[in-house]
Order: C-alpha cells, then sequence, then structure tokens
C-alpha cells in the first residue's frame, strides 16, 4: 500500500531545499548555465505555470496600485475605469515612466479627460496609435 507524503514532511523538506538551493528571486544563471529563480527553478526548462503566471500578475497589480496609491495623488481621485488605465500604464512603462508624462497628469488635475486620452493615444509613451494606446485613451476618455 502506498502512502502519500505528509504535509509535515513536505514543509521539512522545502526547510531544507531551500537550505540546499538558496532563495533567488531575481532571474540568475546557476553554475551550469541555466537561468534559475526561485529554489532551483530552471526557468528555460520548467518555466512557470498559468496560476503562477496570474498569481504574479496579481501580485503585480496589487503592487502597483500600492505604490501608485502613495506616490501619484491624482490616482486617487480618479474613477475605478481611470485607475485601470494608469496601472496598465505603470505596467507598460513603469510608475517613473507614468510621472514623467506630465501633460497627461495636468490633463487629470483639471479633469480634462479629453486632453488626458490625447495625451494616451500621442503621448509617446508607446508605439502611436498602437490599439494598446488606442483601447486606454477610449477608457480615459469614457472615465
Amino acid at each position: 500500500m502506498k502512502r502519500s507524503v505528509s504535509q509535515e514532511a513536505i514543509e521539512s523538506l522545502k526547510v531544507q531545499l531551500i537550505c540546499h538551493e538558496g532563495m533567488i528571486c531575481k532571474p540568475t544563471r546557476n553554475a551550469q548555465g541555466e537561468l534559475i529563480i526561485g529554489v532551483g527553478r530552471k526557468l528555460e526548462h520548467v518555466g512557470v505555470s498559468e496560476q503562477e503566471a496570474e498569481r504574479m500578475l496579481e501580485n503585480d497589480i496589487t503592487s502597483l496600485i500600492r505604490i501608485l496609491t502613495h506616490e501619484l495623488p491624482i490616482f486617487n481621485q480618479q474613477s475605478e475605469l481611470r485607475k485601470l488605465v494608469l496601472v496598465n500604464m505603470a505596467f507598460s512603462i513603469g510608475v517613473e515612466g507614468l510621472k514623467k508624462l506630465k501633460k497627461l497628469l495636468a490633463a487629470l488635475c483639471v479633469e480634462d479627460y479629453t486632453l488626458a486620452a490625447d495625451e494616451i493615444w500621442h503621448g509617446g509613451w508607446i508605439s502611436e496609435h498602437s490599439d494598446r494606446a488606442m483601447e486606454l485613451a477610449i477608457m480615459m476618455k469614457q472615465g
């Protein structure tokens, strides 16, 4: 009769593997030149599962919302849809990149959402006239 491995044993193994392999939170190359992350995860061979990728995305979105809430006061005054536009942009160009879009931020301050949409569409933060820029500009205008 086969017995499954207990949760207690798995927890002990996790501790042991972290001690043996180390915990690496940014991709790096091991002694064999393989790209690894976490506890010996060989990215080029194993990658990540769809569920892991979605969990990372959720964490990234949550982190961006927290940062924008604290570092970009105008963010807090926007509708939920407009906040999503700003998070989407920050996801692409970073919070610092978003802060550099002075005309967009000024338009938001005076609640000129037509101008804000135009800045998203023509502001040079992404290749002009991309589907993404058009979609976000429409969302910003509709609010």
